[in-house]
Formats: C-alpha cells, sequence, structure tokens
C-alpha cells in the first residue's frame, strides 16, 4: 500500500454503490459527471467527512462540544488521509457585523495601523492634534523660541497649604505672576483655573530648559503652559488633545476602532451602520388606495380595527377625503396620519404601543415588516464611534478607507504618507494586508470593497474568500475539498481559480474539486467521473485516472470536451413583443445605465465579475418591476423611471434558496404532487372500507403515521459529550407509517415504496394520472428524474431547488406575461444537464413570458435571442453596458471579453 494515495474501499454513502478508488495525493484532482452521479456524495460526505470525522476524534472531548458534529461516512475503509478542509459554495453569514474586511483580517491589521500610526484632527478645529512630550517641546521651543523669555507653568488642583509644602510660590492668574498668600483673596473669583508658575528662564540650549519642562509634566499630568513675555501663550499636552479647543480624543487602540466592540463601535447604531425606522412604502405599500379602501396595510388586521376607525373619525372630523387615493392627500395630511393629533393617535402611536409588548415573538415579527433600515444619523453609516473617526491617514478615517475596493487599497497603502518612523512601526501589518490583497485580487476579488457586508456575498464569493485566506495560511500536506469554485465567475477569470489549486497542489497539498467547468478538468491532474447517470443511476466510477487518458475516453464529459456533443442551437431569434425600458440605474457601481428589456424573449445578462449584473438585473429592475405590479419585493436601488410594464401580470426572482428549511418538505410536497397521491391511496377498496381520508396517508399530522417518531422515521438520541445519535424508528422501522397505513397498496405499492421512488419510477407507476405524471415529467425534463420523492428538501443542493421552482412554475397551468428572473441556473449542472435546462426555459418563452438570466455559461450565452454585456471591468471600472443585442454582435465585440470568448464556441 503506498502513502503517496489516497485509498477508498467501499463507498457507498447516499448514491455511492460501494465503490473502490486509489487518488493520488499532492495533485489537483477533478470529479465530475452528470447532477446527481454522486460527485458531492463522495467528495464532501465521504472524503471529507472522513478527515474532519478523524480530526475532531483526536481533540479533548470537552474541545468536541465546541465544533460541528458530523456522522461518519458508511465505507468500509479509507486509508492514508489527511486533515481535510472544505471549502463550500455556500454562504453561513447572517450577521450585518461581518465584512469583507473582518472574514479576511484585513481589518484587524487596518486596526492595528491606525492605532500606531493614524494622525488626530480636532473634530471642531479641524487642526492636527500632537501629543507632546518634554524632549519633543524643548525641540520646538529651541527651533521657533530661542533667546525668548517665558514663563512654564501648570494646571493644578492642590490648596495653597499643600503648593506650599512643594516648594510652590506663585501662581499665573488674569494675565500676571502673583504671589501664593494672595490665593485666598482670589479663589472665589470667577475666571480660568489657576495655574502653578514653575519657572521664570530665558528658552536656550541649557539643561535647565529640560529639567522645568520634566517636572512641569510631571506635576500637571501631563499638560503644561508656556507663556512669552510680550508674546504667544504655547499649551502642550501629552493627552490627544486639542491645544485650541481643549477637545481631548479617546487613545488610540486597535478596540477603538473595531465596530463590533462597545469601545469602538457608534453609541446610536451600535457599530451596524443603520437603524431601523418605520417606512412609509411599508406601512402603506399600495398608494392607489384610499384610507377607507384599506390603505394603512397594518390597520388592516382583525386587532387593529379600533385603530382604523378612529381615524377615520378624525379623517370626517378634519375635513380628509377618505375616499381619494392616499397619494393624493395632501403632505401635512399624510404628516398628522402619522403623528397624530388632538383627539386621534396616529400611526407612530400605534406602533409605539406595540413596541412596548415586543418582548413577544409574534409581535417582533409584525414590526419588522413595517422597518427598513436608514442610514445612522450620528455616524452617517461608518459604524464607529465620533472619537475613533478623527484618526486619519492620508486624510482618510478608517471608515473611509474601508470603502476602498482591493485594487484600490493596495494602491493608497503604498503611496500613503507616513513618516519613515511609523512606516517601521507598522511594516509588519502592512506586508501581511498586501499578500492578502495580493491573495484576493488573484481569485478575482479584487472588485470588492472591505465595508462590503458578508451577508450580500454570493456563495462563490465567500468561497474565494476562504480559498485566498487558505491561499494565505500557507499550509502543506492538507486535503482541500472545493465545491465548484469557478461559480459566479467569468470565464476570463476562471484560469486563475486552475492556477491557485496547482499552486497548492505544488505546495504537498491534494485538491479534490468538485467542478463542471471545462478549463478546470483540462487543467485538473486526475479526473474522476460518476454516473453513468443521476440518482439510483448514478453512483459508480466511469473513469478515474490521469487527465491524459481521460481525454481519449468514452466518459461523457469527455466527449463534450472533444466537441462530440454539444447542446443544440436554436436556429431562429425570437421578434420582443414590447420593449421594457429602465432608465438611469446608478446604485452600487452602474453608471447610470439604461436597459432594456425585450419583452417575450430569452435574454442573457453576462459580464466579468463584479461589473454590476446582480445589481442591474435582481436589485433595480426586479425589485423596480415587483414595486410597479405591487408585489412588495423590497426596495430597489436607485433609478430614475421604468417604462412599458403595463401588460405584465407578475415579475418571479427563481433563485438557489432552499424549498424548505424542514426533512418534512421534499419535491412531491413542493409541486403539490402528494395531496394527489394520497387521494390514490385513500380511493382504493380497503382504504374506503375503513373510511380512510387522504389526510391519514400524511406523515405530517396523527392518523397513519408512526406516532414514535412522529413521521420522521428516526429519533435522536442526545448523548451529550458525543455526537447525537439518529436511529432508525424501532416501531416503524424507519418508514414514517404506522401498519395500518402500510397496509394499503397502489399497484402493488404502499405509501412507504412510493416516497423512495425517483421520479422516473414513480412516472412509470402513474403513467395514467395526469395530474402527477405532467408535474413528474417536467421534473425529468430538468434533468431531475434521479430524485427521490420523498427525498428531505434539506438535503438538496442550490440548483435542485431552482430546477425544482422553475417546474413548479410550468407545473401551475398556462402562465403568460410573466418576467422569470434567473441568477446562474446553471449552478451545479453538468454540460449534458445545460441543454435540458435550456429546453425548459425556452418553454416558459414559448409560452408567453420573459426570461432574463445571469450566466457565464457561453451554451446559455449563445442560446439566448437577446445579450446584454456589463463591463469593462468588475467594481469602480465596471457598471457600464458594453453591449446590447444578438450574440453574434457581442462575438465581434472586441473591447467585451465574453464576446472573446463567445467567439470560439460560435
Amino acid at each position: 500500500m503506498s502513502a503517496d494515495e489516497l485509498i477508498i474501499e467501499g463507498a457507498r454513502q447516499n448514491n455511492l454503490k460501494g465503490i473502490n478508488l486509489r487518488l493520488p495525493h499532492g495533485k489537483v484532482i477533478a470529479v465530475t459527471g452528470v447532477s446527481g452521479s454522486g460527485k458531492s456524495s463522495l467528495a464532501f460526505d465521504t472524503v471529507f467527512a472522513e478527515g474532519q470525522w478523524r480530526f475532531i476524534e483526536s481533540l479533548s472531548t470537552y474541545a468536541r462540544l465546541f465544533l460541528e458534529k458530523m456522522d461518519r461516512p458508511e465505507v468500509d475503509s479509507i486509508e492514508n488521509i489527511r486533515p481535510a478542509i472544505a471549502l463550500e459554495q455556500r454562504n453561513p453569514v447572517r450577521s450585518s457585523r461581518t465584512n469583507v474586511g473582518t472574514l479576511t483580517e484585513i481589518y484587524d491589521f487596518l486596526r492595528l495601523i491606525y492605532a500606531k500610526a493614524a494622525t488626530p484632527y480636532c473634530p471642531r478645529c479641524g487642526k492636527e492634534i500632537r501629543s507632546w512630550d518634554p524632549s519633543g517641546v524643548r525641540d520646538e521651543l529651541l527651533s521657533s523660541y530661542e533667546g525668548g523669555k517665558a514663563i512654564i507653568t501648570f494646571p493644578t488642583h492642590l490648596v495653597a497649604d499643600e503648593l506650599r509644602k512643594r516648594g510652590f510660590t506663585r501662581l499665573w492668574h488674569g494675565g500676571a505672576v502673583i504671589d501664593i498668600e494672595d490665593f485666598e483673596d482670589l479663589k472665589d473669583k470667577p475666571g480660568p483655573p489657576f495655574e502653578v508658575v514653575l519657572d521664570r528662564l530665558v528658552v536656550s540650549d541649557e539643561p535647565r530648559l529640560s529639567d522645568s519642562l520634566e517636572t512641569a509634566f510631571a506635576e500637571g499630568g501631563g499638560r503644561i503652559r508656556v507663556i512669552f513675555i510680550d508674546g504667544p501663550s504655547l499649551v502642550f499636552t501629552s493627552r490627544t488633545e486639542c491645544d485650541r479647543c481643549g477637545i481631548e480624543l479617546p487613545e488610540p487602540t486597535p478596540l477603538l476602532f473595531s465596530f463590533n466592540h462597545p469601545v469602538g463601535a457608534c453609541p446610536e447604531c451600535k457599530g451596524f451602520g443603520n437603524i431601523l425606522r418605520y417606512d412609509e412604502d411599508l406601512v402603506v405599500p399600495d398608494k392607489h388606495l384610499s384610507l377607507s379602501e384599506g390603505a394603512v396595510e397594518p390597520w388592516e388586521k382583525p386587532a387593529a380595527r379600533w385603530w382604523k376607525g378612529q381615524m377615520l373619525d378624525w379623517a370626517r372630523r378634519e375635513g380628509v377625503n377618505v375616499d381619494i387615493p392616499y397619494r393624493k392627500l395632501s403632505r401635512k395630511q399624510r404628516r398628522m396620519l402619522f403623528e397624530g393629533g388632538e383627539g386621534f393617535l396616529g400611526i407612530n402611536d400605534f406602533f409605539e404601543d406595540l413596541e412596548s409588548i415586543r418582548y413577544k415573538l409574534h409581535v417582533r415579527v409584525f414590526l419588522s415588516r413595517y422597518r427598513k433600515g436608514v442610514t445612522c444619523p450620528q455616524c452617517g453609516g461608518k459604524r464607529l464611534q465620533p472619537g475613533a473617526l478623527q484618526y486619519k491617514l492620508s486624510g482618510l478615517d478608517i471608515s473611509e478607507l474601508t470603502a476602498y475596493s482591493v485594487g484600490d487599497l493596495k494602491k493608497f497603502l503604498g503611496e500613503m504618507e507616513l513618516s519613515p518612523f511609523k512606516r517601521d512601526v507598522v511594516k509588519e501589518a502592512l506586508r501581511q494586508i498586501g499578500l492578502k490583497l495580493d491573495f484576493l485580487k488573484r481569485v478575482g476579488l479584487d472588485y470588492l470593497t472591505l465595508s462590503r457586508e458578508g451577508k450580500t456575498l454570493s456563495g462563490g464569493e465567500y468561497q474565494r474568500i476562504n480559498l485566498s485566506n487558505q491561499l494565505a495560511s500557507d499550509l502543506t500536506g492538507t486535503l482541500y475539498v472545493l465545491d465548484e469554485p469557478t461559480v459566479g465567475l467569468h470565464k476570463r477569470d476562471t484560469d486563475r481559480i486552475s492556477e491557485i489549486m496547482g499552486e497548492l497542489s505544488e505546495a504537498g497539498n491534494t485538491v479534490v474539486v468538485v467542478e463542471h467547468d471545462r478549463g478546470v478538468i483540462e487543467s485538473a491532474d486526475w479526473i474522476v467521473e460518476l454516473g453513468p447517470g443521476g440518482g439510483h443511476k448514478g453512483g459508480e466510477v466511469v473513469f478515474s485516472g490521469p487527465e491524459e487518458d481521460f481525454l481519449k475516453s468514452e466518459a461523457l464529459t469527455a466527449r463534450y470536451l472533444r466537441g462530440e456533443e454539444e447542446s443544440p442551437l436554436r436556429k431562429t431569434r425570437r421578434e420582443p413583443s414590447g420593449i421594457l425600458l429602465l432608465r438611469g440605474a446608478s446604485g452600487n457601481n452602474l453608471k447610470n445605465v439604461d436597459f432594456e428589456l425585450p419583452l417575450g424573449t430569452f435574454t442573457c445578462v453576462t459580464g466579468v465579475s463584479g461589473s454590476g449584473k446582480s445589481s442591474l438585473v435582481v436589485e433595480t429592475l426586479y425589485r423596480g418591476l415587483s414595486r410597479q405590479l405591487r408585489m412588495n419585493e423590497g426596495a430597489p436601488l436607485p433609478f430614475k423611471s421604468l417604462k412599458g410594464y403595463e401588460g405584465l401580470k407578475a415579475a418571479k426572482l427563481i433563485d438557489h434558496a432552499p424549498i424548505g428549511r424542514s426533512p418534512r418538505s421534499n419535491p412531491v410536497t413542493y409541486m403539490k404532487v402528494f395531496d394527489h397521491i394520497r387521494k390514490l391511496f385513500a380511493a382504493q377498496p380497503e382504504a374506503r372500507s375503513q373510511n380512510l381520508s387522504p389526510g391519514f396517508f400524511s406523515f405530517n399530522v396523527p392518523g397513519g403515521r408512526c406516532e414514535t417518531c412522529k413521521g420522521e422515521g428516526y429519533q435522536k438520541v442526545e448523548m451529550y459529550f458525543f455526537e447525537d445519535l439518529f436511529i432508525k424508528c424501532e416501531e416503524c422501522g424507519g418508514r414514517r407509517y404506522g401498519r395500518e397505513a402500510l397496509k394499503i397498496r397502489y399497484r402493488d405499492k404502499n405509501i412507504d415504496d412510493v416516497l423512495n421512488m425517483t421520479v422516473e419510477e414513480a412516472l412509470g407507476l402513474f403513467y395514467d394520472t395526469p395530474q402527477v405524471a405532467s408535474r413528474l415529467a417536467l421534473m425529468k425534463d430538468v434533468g431531475l428524474g434521479y430524485l427521490r420523492l420523498g427525498q428531505p428538501a434539506t438535503t438538496l443542493s442550490g440548483g435542485e431547488a431552482q430546477r425544482l421552482k422553475i417546474c413548479a412554475e410550468l407545473g401551475a397551468g398556462r402562465v403568460t406575461d410573466v418576467v422569470y428572473v434567473l441568477d446562474e441556473p446553471t449552478v451545479g449542472l453538468h454540460m449534458r444537464d445545460v441543454a435540458s435546462l435550456l429546453e425548459v426555459l425556452n418553454r416558459l418563452v414559448d409560452a408567453g413570458n420573459t426570461v432574463l438570466v445571469i450566466e457565464h455559461n457561453l451554451d446559455v450565452i449563445r442560446s439566448a435571442d437577446w445579450v446584454v454585456d456589463l463591463g469593462p471591468e468588475g467594481g469602480a471600472a465596471g457598471g457600464i453596458i458594453l453591449y446590447g443585442g444578438v450574440p453574434e454582435g457581442l462575438a465581434k465585440l472586441r473591447k467585451s471579453y465574453t464576446g472573446r470568448y463567445l467567439r470560439e464556441v460560435l
């Protein structure tokens, strides 16, 4: 047995059929195959799970409590496995406190630099604040005032007797030196605090000057005054305090610049950058309604009937017309509606009343519907307390600096003005930031700003940030498992990912990557293809070997790479039925663009990563269209106008979000097929003789389900200091149902048999039940024929969830005049499955709808009726529409990166 190989024997996880593999260490291994063939089951659920499980087992029982619990995979043996790190295509960030700067730890180094090298400025006069010490004051006096007659004083809170005991006999008061004996006469008179005269001297390079300054600093608590006869009066302090305004700033420490700590966070917004306010657009979502028709949405709830009644009474007393649309009310009337008046409680009073009982969960949920984040008025969205924002580098506070993109930040740090001493102090922090910025640029994320919230990153962007962090950690002898790292990347940038994975392997690491991208597969050292189909038809090793042997093989992916198979191309382009025109889109990095969407067509928006595709399509067009169609899908990014939507019925976003967060949700419940299946079982003679209803065959409600496991099929055993065990229910044997329900059979299959069938198998069983067969056929058409009907929704990938949503739309009957928006629908799809997806999307268009996709896949781009290309680069250098027209025209555009790659496939 070679220690240079990872040896897997008898892997049976999920649909894997006891496969055996020998994979070389220190190489890039690409795992490919059609959707559902078992790629993730092999890479993540077997290889990574075993590597992680063994590492966790090596830790103490106490340490294990804080780590994610993982089940050990079903495999006979795995030899020579290394410590494993998984970089998944999933963004787990949900907090607004996390941003790109904190994820990459660049912000931590910036906090250190600002604490050590930033210059403080007075918030009132804007003058630079300097912290002095005796030697600095001495140098300043000698350089500017040598030979001048000066009086050195320090402030005091001591009484006369204590001063005399310490040897001080004179005070400075009212512009003159007075004897300490006169202190009793002056103590009750108004004026500035008394200052003790420490010395009167001529400024010269003598030891007396240094001694007096050191004593004054010590006695005055770090604050002294040097008064020149017939000259200026100079204040010097060792504190961070403006000598002109007397405003003192907090001491610069790394914590002062952290918005996640009470020391640095803005007291108003607690470091979030925005505060929640009740929004008129959410309270009155439809301004075409009158007050009597229910314009004030929260007052339409049964519990708020009294509030609406007293509002209508007030309106009649004040002469406010309650039958005209809300938008026609005057500004004064709208303000009174919110603020209330004499004998009338307004909308603000309603919310204030509910705030008193917001400890109740349902009240908090209700209030959250009508609040929107607005920029914090105190910090202006900068998250930090006022004192922290007065420390600046080259005129920029730390919040302004984090608004720079990765590329611009690198340039700024190299050119910023720092003294040689300060630059030496922060030398190591600057070096570490430079390395991290270089890695981010290499993975194609140079368009991101450090202030970008972590929860707004796509799964692909989050994965690439983790990849850049791993490059910076410089590990060796590690097993990396990656899930489609090219997701969200333009063809231009995928070569960089291949290079980086190659560097990781050259450093002595093993890289296992699940991928469909042509470039990544061709650059891998070793290729494993699983198949031959998906689901129960997959789980077998079709090919495992070096890349050069793979390209000569008859594996499906190899045939696509050789060009022997490809997605069919439409011969004719559709003519648009109208134009949806968006003008002046300027959110995020969009440069005031005008976007034309041909209705009744299949349109593809493309461009390099960060060029503004999602900002334009999802956050501006889709949300703006939803608002116009009164669907209320959130506030859109800024734009000037939207025209041409009058004939549309709806706008729908079909994304990668899960179809359900509970294992009880599954494909047949989501597709509304299970209702019909349960009716079939209830219609069987044996069921009718017992008066069993369709509900009896549901595992979600009491009846026919197993009550021991409540229809889940398993029971959880809490092990406290070990992983919780999930064991099959002893009562039902994991079948979810009781004996009575399992006795009823439809064509010799009980309800549990049906739920364990794949879509393709179920099509044969329900061939003559149109309500079931038609929807199952749709699932097969989009490449989901391998899914089991009862497969928990939590086990579905984002791509599978998205395709199920497409099926649900097609299965809802003939729907026309709808704009469907899809963000990268080819994620997780093999080249063969892309063809099936295109077929289904074209069906939506042929039914009279508009399909708008954001996509990098060249097969999708070349199949579109209309292509819009954004660029020319990402981030601040993007946000411009380079082209709008048929794909052939884009292929001729020299300045477009997409056009260059499109020329190769057209």
